[in-house]
């Protein structure tokens, strides 16, 4: 059985969805796969939220592990060293130790992954944009994407480096921002340089809220193909590169197709809870 570990903060509604749109997968056979581990870089009783995410994980009756990241930091004293990040990661496979993954996937894990974590796991992440696209959190994403009057953007899901969304696409797909229903909002755009764009946030925030919406659409859709892309051997890591499943190396595993047939028959991040 293919086994996925997973690293959630556990500090919001999306961290609990996700988790679940994943295990609801598994539950129905969809994807031939096990979560063996979930660790929170949180302790049961600091958060209200990442409390609500502790209750489904026992109620998944998952392996859960804690190590509160703001406890490890205050523990470091008055003098804190910059290397208790690392420390911290070290703390934290000690913990893991026994536990098996295949792949873990960071499902909104508020901390960057040190270089020792990274070797010692394969690890993927969700960036809301397709690859070449703009860095950053998706409402920067979105607002370089206006700026640029792109045509395209998409979402993918990329290997975990110490540096922040620069690790190589794991898989992807794509989608337009233009023709309908997008041409009537692209209309305010028209004649604005970037830095005017800025400025006129409020009126182009019609245009922010659709892009946003159709990249929504296909997260989880993205997340669960992804897991199963790997878990059938359609894709792997090896070395740090990414591989098709005849050995070649390759720039993300294409899944526009897939995920735009998902969306169609309406199986969007709502649908698959």
């Amino acid at each position: 059985m293919y086994r996925i570990g997973w690293f959630s903060t556990g500090r919001d509604e999306a961290a609990r969805d996700l988790l679940l749109t994943v295990w609801n997968s598994i539950s129905r056979g969809e994807l031939k796969a096990e979560i063996s581990f979930v660790f929170s870089n949180r302790e049961p009783g600091e958060d209200m939220e990442s409390d609500l995410f502790f209750d489904l994980v026992r109620d998944y009756r998952l392996p859960p592990i804690h190590l509160s990241s703001r406890g490890f930091k205050a523990t470091s004293g008055p003098y804190l060293s910059p290397e208790w990040r690392l420390e911290y990661d070290r703390e934290v496979m000690k913990r893991l130790e026994g536990y098996a993954a295949d792949i873990c996937i960071l499902a909104g894990y508020m901390l960057i992954v040190g270089p020792e974590m990274c070797q010692r796991y394969t690890m993927i992440n969700l960036h809301p944009a397709a690859p070449g696209g703009p860095q950053g959190t998706w409402q920067e994403v979105i607002w370089k994407l206006i700026e640029a009057k792109a045509g395209e953007t998409g979402v993918m899901m990329h290997l975990v480096t110490p540096e922040l969304d620069k690790g190589p696409p794991v898989a992807y797909c794509t989608f337009p921002i233009r023709g309908e229903p997008f041409d009537r909002y692209w209309k305010e755009v028209e004649g604005y340089s970037p830095s005017q764009v800025k400025g006129e946030k409020d009126k182009l925030e019609p245009l922010f809220k659709l892009i946003r919406s159709e990249g929504l659409k296909r997260e989880f859709p993205l997340i669960v193909a992804t897991l199963k892309a790997f878990s059938e051997g359609r894709v792997r890591v090896e070395g740090g590169k990414v591989l098709s499943a005849r050995g070649e190396v390759i720039a993300g595993y294409d899944l526009t197709e897939e995920i735009n047939e998902a969306v169609k028959g309406g199986r969007s991040a709502l649908h698959l809870l």
